[in-house]
């Protein structure tokens, strides 16, 4: 597998899209399902001879059209988009971006939806993303609407549920309520009681 799934929706996904203004537990689910579709969830970021790039596997032509069809027309929304990008290296090798960019590119698969008129998604509801994915996403020959299903399942759902091997700061780090000594004993309680005398 390629990216931990909690930190990809945790620290790319989710703060991309609410940078945006276009957060939704549905989207969410969406991009998340295109990335284990596309990529394996970054684990291939150019897939052999096929020309997609990137977390989400899109075309420099797909890249090309949503700035010069689609972000002509909102420009506040272009300048926000373009606020994710890196300086120089986008104008010299923008399509680079998508692959060594997450959040870029992120903003760049939902922009893909967008442009096709898709603002919300009901949560959970796989097969819903499946053919949104199909009709609006997908531009290979050969995958179809159930193999987005089955990665959706295989590689974001199974992970949600399976709690052995889902990551969470949570889960990670147990919550103990702070004592009187652990706070006296810190270098900041320190500092500040050398600072007082």
């Amino acid at each position: 597998m390629g990216i931990c799934l909690d930190e990809l929706r945790l620290l790319v996904i989710r703060p991309t899209l609410k940078h945006l203004r276009a957060w939704s537990a549905g989207m969410e689910d969406l991009l998340l399902g295109t990335a284990a579709q596309e990529s394996q969830l970054g684990f291939h970021l150019k897939l052999g001879r096929r020309h997609g790039l990137g977390l989400y596997q899109i075309l420099p032509h797909t890249h090309r059209e949503i700035w010069d069809r689609y972000l002509i027309d909102h420009p506040a929304l272009a300048s926000k988009v373009r606020g994710l990008a890196s300086q120089r290296d986008f104008l010299e090798h923008p399509h680079s971006e998508l692959t060594t960019n997450l959040r870029y590119a992120t903003a760049i698969a939902w922009l893909i939806y967008r442009a096709a008129g898709i603002e919300r998604i009901e949560e959970g509801n796989i097969r819903a993303m499946a053919r949104i994915w199909h009709r609006h996403f997908h531009h290979g020959p050969v995958a179809r609407a159930r193999d987005f299903v089955r990665s959706y399942n295989r590689m974001v759902k199974d992970e949600i549920t399976d709690s052995g091997h889902q990551y969470t700061a949570a889960a990670a780090v147990p919550r103990r309520a702070p004592t009187r000594r652990a706070a006296t004993n810190s270098p900041v309680a320190r500092l500040s009681a050398q600072t007082v005398r």
